[in-house]
Formats: structure tokens, sequence, C-alpha cells
């Protein structure tokens, strides 16, 4: 259609127009465009329009979520067209082809509902600029524009020949607003805009913005387009490597890699028989897998484990006794029986020039050294050391290790050892074995039983493993505060050694010779900065120690350098510091034990017995009273029911001979027996205090005191026979550090006095008895 019909059409348009709501975006003047009527009332707008003078207002919906606008939801400046041919569509929608003509404004409203109405004038451009800015303003959009349109496959060739091809200003504005990718809201902003110059800027603005993005676009594409690149190159690389390797006969990847390390080391190794098959096999599976299986891992780290295994021929140890012996005693003060035992399974070794392993259970009470000696055993050896302990563990799989068909399977503790020490004939220390649980996983004393067994450890099964492995060459040295938790079958594998309690003249030489030493380096010190009195050791020993081990002597020993280093910080110029026993309370304060008055016998019807406990040997002060009325005895205490009974045998045997010391036999009837042994919250049970029992009951119905530093020791039978008991060496350690010079202790216990030090024994009479009757002729 010519422009000069269209302009003598624009003369004559209506004043009242009819309207259809844009939902989309808004149309500018100078467009061509088909739209798609779907709705009924706006199939009846355009019925209505071809019937007259086929023009049309075009006016955008405020909100496009709108289903049904009318008048209040359309802006009120919007374009007229001129309806060009209207062609019907199968699903009853009509198309129509429409060319706009000129903005237009409503005045008002003459319909609100459709079909909406409404009366307008229309809007010619301002040119309020001068014509040489307007120009400029012009040729830059167009410039502008290009640069869009050049770097966007989106813009047809069409639409840069009518962008070029537009005359009027105003209209390149509009042509460039309707191709832009903005906003709805912004685009009607625009056609909001009569004057040229200032619906120009505005368009430059968003030209600015679509190049901006533009700019970040290409970045993007350029960033991608390199990786691509860049990877597309790394793998051509790669593929030229793997080429030279395989030429080379080099490994190609770090899977071949491994496997050519698996295979050289297993070749090294030289198996035979069930392990090379299995070995073999696994190293097979393994070169056939692919990587990124999740059994790749799981047969890579059972190779890994095989191969770091200590499976090499052992080596004869080069023993020297002398050298072993000397850093025993280095090392450890005392515990000759230990160092004993160790320079004998020297001498055996070196005898036989052989490397097989030994199984020793060290028990003692808390603090006498037993895990600290493994190191040292270790060290006169001249062996790998590694300790794990087994205290309140309650699965098997800790020391047999888990089947491969679960999820992190590993093996167990002792070919983790043997992984980590890489040697076949390193000193194992199992620690706490007394202190092992059990549970429904399994019983983890039990599994210890093949590991410990010299007949069945040469050809040890580990279940993740599955392949026997020789622990017979490993020196196991195993730890216990008491036997009895530990099952009986385990111990008939395991030779005994007892580390009794030290005394206090032990505990000092321990102090002097390692402890000082030690804790003064922990904190700092140096020997030029606190001097020790050997009377302020004795009363630390005596005043804060009192335990069978060394820790409560250790610990008072640290906190007192803690305070000196405290003071050598403020004041340096007392140096050195001198600890006495006068001023010992200001370093540890008062002493827990004072001169034991409440273990004293003060009255009749007190005795004194000797009790073995796991944490060494204690002294224990029996109370009985009598009170008038109806016989009976009571005990409390917290005794056990062996102790109980050992006090009802005790108090029926003094009833028997009741009357051979002038006492009525109706004495028992007329008076009611309370026997009491205090520390009530200490649980107490045993038969080795059945003679101090009779004895207190004498004591008490003859009003008789027993002699002052004087304690026993022995089960008694129901007929007076005395018994014999275990802990002799513990209990007379107790006796010493409570002043006891006189010890009662039954006939059949004699020889255990040989194993007891003379040092220990010094000052103190032992009695053996064989019965009650000879125990009541020493005791008053």
């Amino acid at each position: 259609m010519s422009e000069n019909n269209i302009e003598k059409k624009e003369t004559r348009l209506p004043e009242e127009l009819l309207i259809i709501p844009l939902v989309g975006k808004p149309l500018f003047p100078g467009v061509f465009t088909p739209i798609m009527i779907t709705a009924s009332d706006d199939m009846q707008i355009i019925e209505n329009a071809m019937n007259t003078d086929m023009v049309i207002g075009l006016l955008l919906v405020k909100d496009e979520n709108i289903e049904i606008p009318d008048a209040m939801d359309l802006h009120k400046i919007g374009t007229v067209a001129k309806i060009v041919k209207k062609i019907n569509l199968p699903d009853g929608g009509i198309n129509i082809f429409i060319s706009t003509m000129k903005r237009f404004k409503v005045k008002k409203f003459l319909q609100n509902d459709s079909p909406i109405s409404a009366k307008v004038e229309y809007l010619d451009d301002k040119e309020s600029a001068d014509p040489d800015e307007i120009k400029a303003m012009t040729r830059s959009l167009i410039a502008e524009m290009k640069t869009v349109s050049d770097n966007n496959p989106l813009f047809s060739e069409e639409m840069r020949l009518n962008m070029v091809n537009v005359d009027h200003p105003g209209k390149i504005a509009d042509f460039i607003t309707s191709i832009l990718n903005i906003d709805r809201n912004q685009q009607q902003e625009i056609l909001n805009l009569i004057d040229i110059k200032e619906r120009m800027e505005r368009v430059l603005i968003y030209i600015k913005k679509e190049q901006e993005l533009l700019r970040i676009q290409r970045k993007l594409t350029a960033q991608i387009n390199e990786k691509i690149e860049k990877s597309q190159r790394d793998y051509f690389l790669r593929e030229e490597i793997k080429a030279i390797k395989k030429e080379l006969g080099e490994p190609i990847d770090s899977k071949s890699s491994e496997h050519l390390k698996f295979k050289e080391k297993i070749e090294a190794f030289n198996f035979k028989g069930e392990v090379k098959e299995q070995v073999e096999q696994e190293l097979e599976k393994f070169a056939l897998m692919d990587p990124s299986s999740s059994e790749f891992i799981v047969t890579r780290n059972y190779l890994d484990t095989i191969v770091t295994l200590p499976w090499g021929d052992v080596k004869a140890d080069k023993i020297d006794i002398r050298k072993g012996a000397k850093i025993l005693d280095e090392d450890h003060y005392g515990l000759e029986e230990v160092k004993e035992r160790i320079i004998e399974y020297l001498s055996v070794r070196k005898l036989r020039n052989d490397t097989k392993g030994s199984i020793i259970c060290l028990v003692g009470p808390p603090g006498v050294g037993k895990t600290s000696i493994g190191k040292s055993i270790a060290r006169a050896l001249d062996r790998k050391f590694f300790r794990f302990s087994v205290g309140g563990m309650r699965d098997e799989a800790e020391i047999k290790g888990h089947r491969r068909t679960y999820v992190g399977a590993m093996p167990g503790k002792l070919i983790q050892g043997l992984k980590i020490v890489k040697s076949k004939t390193p000193v194992f220390m199992i620690d706490e074995i007394d202190k092992l649980a059990s549970s429904h996983q399994g019983d983890p004393s039990s599994a210890l039983l093949e590991a410990l067994d010299p007949e069945q450890n040469i050809e040890f099964r580990d279940h993740y493993l599955d392949l026997p492995f020789d622990l017979s060459h490993i020196l196991f040295i195993c730890t216990a505060n008491t036997l009895d938790t530990i099952p009986r079958p385990l111990l008939d594998r395991m030779e005994i050694i007892r580390l009794s309690g030290y005394i206090e003249d032990e505990k000092i030489e321990i102090a002097k010779r390692y402890l000082i030493p030690k804790s003064l380096k922990k904190h700092g010190l140096e020997s030029k900065h606190i001097r020790y009195y050997k009377t302020t050791l004795h009363a630390i020993a005596d005043g804060y120690a009192r335990d069978a081990g060394m820790r409560s002597f250790e610990k008072a020993i640290d906190r007192i350098h803690r305070k000196i280093a405290h003071k050598v910080i403020l004041d340096k110029e007392e140096i050195p510091y001198v600890v006495e026993k006068k001023n010992l309370e200001e370093y540890l304060k008062k002493p827990p034990f004072r001169e034991d008055v409440s273990k004293q016998i003060t009255k009749p019807g007190m005795a004194v017995g000797l009790a073995w406990t796991n944490f060494g040997g204690d002294t224990l002060i029996l109370e009985a009273i009598a009170i008038p009325g109806k016989g009976g005895l009571k005990l409390t205490g917290q005794m056990g029911d062996v102790m109980k009974e050992s006090a009802d045998i005790a108090l029926s045997y003094v009833k028997s001979i009741c009357t051979q010391y002038g006492i009525e036999s109706d004495f028992f009837e007329k008076n009611y027996i309370h026997l009491h042994i205090p520390e009530g919250a200490t649980p107490k049970d045993g038969p080795s205090a059945g003679i101090t029992m009779a004895t207190t009951f004498l004591s008490l119905i003859t009003d008789k005191k027993v002699k002052k530093h004087l304690a026993m020791t022995g089960e008694l039978s129901l007929t007076g026979k005395v018994l014999p008991i275990g802990g002799l060496k513990e209990k007379t350690i107790a006796a010493r550090r409570s002043k006891i010079n006189t010890i009662i202790i039954p006939h059949q216990n004699e020889r255990d006095l040989d194993d007891i030090p003379e040092m220990v024994k010094t000052g103190i009479t032992f009695h053996p008895v064989k019965t009650i009757d000879e125990v009541f002729e020493l005791i008053f």
C-alpha cells in the first residue's frame, strides 16, 4: 500500500475506536504484522470494524495475567491500525493482517466492558531539538543497532534493510524498539514518548545495555570454546603419550603402573602354593577391571595390603645378652623377675639361633610400668614395637578383620600392626587383656586364642586376607591388672609374670632416676632450678602416693614443677628452689594420707587384716561389738558372699572354744554380735580374712586388745586349720607401707617368702601357722 494512500486515510481516522487489548507487547506505528484472534468478543469487534471503516485501536494490558481485561486494565496510549486482510482459521479463530499508522491517546472510554470502545485523540511526533542534532542521533542509532544486529543471528537481513530504509527519525526509534529484546513495560514507556529526541535517547540507552549483554555472552561463549578446545587438545596429547609409551613397553596409565608395581613386588616375594594361586588370581582380575568400578578399589586395597606385609624369610637376630640387660636396667628400676625372664628368652634365642616368639603376660596393679617395659623389651631385642589396647573391645573383627564382602572392610589389628612395622619379628604389646568384652558381634578373647597359640599361629588366617600368615616370630606381651576376668583357655597360652607394687624405698629410687628428670624436661626446667632432699621424697611417698604404682607420685612431682616453673618466670633470683618436707604443703596442700589412726588398734574387738586388690595390697581394720539382747550376727561393710561365709565359720569356731578362755557358753545367746569393715563404699570379698575375723571375735569376748603393729592373713576352716592364700608379696608391701612389723601367715605360704625381695622383708617378722590356736597364742 502506498504512503500517499495511507496519509489520505489518516486524515479520515475516526474519533471513536473499537479497542483490541494486547497481552504480549505493544505495537508501534509503521508496522505490518499478522494478529491471531481467538476470543469471541474480539472476533465480534473485528467483524464490526470490517463492516465500517476497517480501523481498530490497540492498547496494551497493564497486567498480562488478567484473562478478561476491562477498560481500567489498559494503558491510555496505543496504536491505531488498519485491517488489511482477514483469514478464517479451521479452529474457528481468525487471522488478521494489520498496518499500524500512528499513536493515539484515550480521552474517554465509551464502554468499559467488551466490546471496549473509546473516544481518542491522535498524537503526532514532536521535534523539539535542532534538526542536525536529530540527524546525528539517527545516524548514531543506526550505527549502534548495526553493531548489535551483526553479532546477533536472530536479526534477519530483512530487518537490517528495513532499518536502513526507514526515513523518519521517530519511526526509526519505533522500529528499533519493536525488535529489541526489552521488557513490555519498557516498550510501552517508549510508545508513550511523543518527543523524538527523548525517545531516541531512551532507545540508545537500551541499545547500550543490549551491547553489554552481547559482550558478556561472547565472553562466556569464548570461555566454553576454549575449554572444549583444551580438552580436545589434552585428549590428543594423552593418546600420543599412550602410543609412545606402548612403543617403549612402559605402562600407559595409572592402572597399568599400579599393576606393574604389584606384579614386581609379588614376584619378588616368590610365593608358593595357596598364597601364590590366590594372589595371582587377584592380580589377573585387577588387570581386567575398569578403574571406575567399585570392585576396582576393593581389589587394589587388597593387593596393596598383601604387598605391604613382611612375607620374606626371617633373618636371625644379632643378640647381645649384656647389651640387652644393660638397656633393661637403664629403663626400669627393680622388676627383676621380668628382666630375668627376658634375658632367659634372649639366651634361648641365641643358642637356637632362631627368631621364634613367645607369649608373656605381665600382671600387676596400675602404674607399675607394665606398658613401658614392653618398649624396653623391644629396644633390648632391637625389634620394632607395636602396641594396641583391647580394653572394652567387643568385636572379634577387630582381631581377625572383616570379610571383604563388606563395604570398608579392613584387616584386623594384628595384620595392621605388621603392615605398620614392616617386620616379621616385632614385639606386639596387647594392653588391658583382662578388660576384653563380648557381644552379639563375637568374642574377641576367643579370636585371640589362635593368634596366641604357638601351635596355631604359624598359619594364622585373617578374615580380610584369607591367606595363611606366620605370626610365630612375634613376641607377644600382654598386660592385665587381674587374671580373674581372663578366660582360662587364653590364660593357659601365656606365661604369667607378676609385677607387685613398689615399696617406699623403690619409689624414691625410681623418682630420682626417672620421674624427676622426665618431669623437669616436660615443664621446661633444668636441674639447677630445683633441689630435693631425700626426706622430701619420703614425705611425698608416705603422705601423697601410697598406691602400688608410681602414677600418684608422678602427679605430685608434676604439680611441684608447675609451681616452680611459675616462680622461675616471676622471680629468677631465688634459683635454686629447695623443696623440703616443711614446705611441701605449699606445693601439694594437705597430704591425703596421714598417720593412719583409723587402722590402729585402740580397743578390744579390733584386728588388722591384709587384703589383695587389683590395685595392689591393702590393710583392713576389722571391728566388732557385742550388744546385749537376742543372739545373732550382723555384717556390714559391703562384704561378698565368700567373706560372709568366712565370718560365719570364724564365729562358729570361736563359739566352740570360748569356754577354754573362761567365757560362758551362753554369751553368744545373750549378746548380738556386729562385725564391720570400714570403707563401706568399697566392695570386699575373699576367704583370706578368716583368721582375722576369728581374732576379732576372740578379742571382743575376752576383752583383750590385740598387739599393735601386727597383721594377719589366712583362710580359716571349720576345724581350725589355717589354709593358704594368694598375693602374699603385695600384702607384705601394703603391711610395710602401714608400719606393720609382725605378720601371721599360713604355713603353706612360707615358700612364697622366697619370692619377696629382702628389702621388703627387712624389719618384718613372719609367723607361719598351721592352726588358729597358734594364731591365738601370738595375738595378745
